[in-house]
């Protein structure tokens, strides 16, 4: 029950520290991600995208995320979302994130907004680590990044007809996971 406590008290924390998103703020990731390498050319092949311009996630032991973000089909604002995350394990520290999720068809967009989407612990992601005068590459994942946050080439592919990029924007956490992320979808304008 104590548990429960701090996650629920440190994703209402987390929540306040992510504040709240400027449409600017989304176009801003938006456009972060079309120069970051091959998670640009998902604008032109998916048939929708999710874009989340900040997460905050944070946890000592129990830890909690969240973040909300639009919904673009075609590139039209089409429906708010919003993303949540408790998980219990080993984890320490806190960070902050852009994360896009990409849709392959109308199947994988419908699924999303079908209510409380939840990514299973198979979902994969692709983080684009990129900074000033810093490379690295891992053959094993086919990731690479190099020079800055505009350079950085990343590679991927859609499972189970999504794709998922991160951003690093900031602070440093011993965890690295999608799963147990919750989404909810709400049209635009309902």
């Amino acid at each position: 029950m104590i548990s429960m406590r701090r996650a629920v008290t440190l994703a209402a924390a987390v929540g306040v520290l992510s504040g709240t998103a400027r449409a600017d703020n989304y176009q801003d990731a938006i456009s972060l991600f079309k120069h970051a390498g091959q998670s640009a050319t998902y604008f032109d092949n998916s048939y929708a995208y999710a874009v989340f311009p900040t997460v905050g996630k944070g946890g000592f032991v129990v830890g909690a995320a969240h973040g909300d973000g639009h919904v673009y089909l075609q590139h039209k604002w089409v429906g708010n979302t919003s993303v949540t995350q408790v998980s219990v394990g080993f984890q320490a520290g806190g960070e902050a994130y852009s994360e896009i999720i990409f849709f392959q068809d109308k199947r994988a967009l419908d699924e999303f907004e079908s209510g409380n989407f939840t990514f299973g612990a198979d979902v994969g992601v692709t983080a684009i680590t990129a900074s000033a005068n810093a490379g690295a590459s891992t053959q094993a994942s086919g990731a690479s990044a190099s020079g800055g946050e505009k350079d950085a080439r990343t590679a991927g592919g859609y499972y189970k007809g999504m794709a998922v990029f991160t951003i690093t924007k900031g602070g440093l956490m011993y965890d690295a996971t999608l799963a147990g992320q919750k989404f909810t979808f709400t049209p635009r304008g309902a």
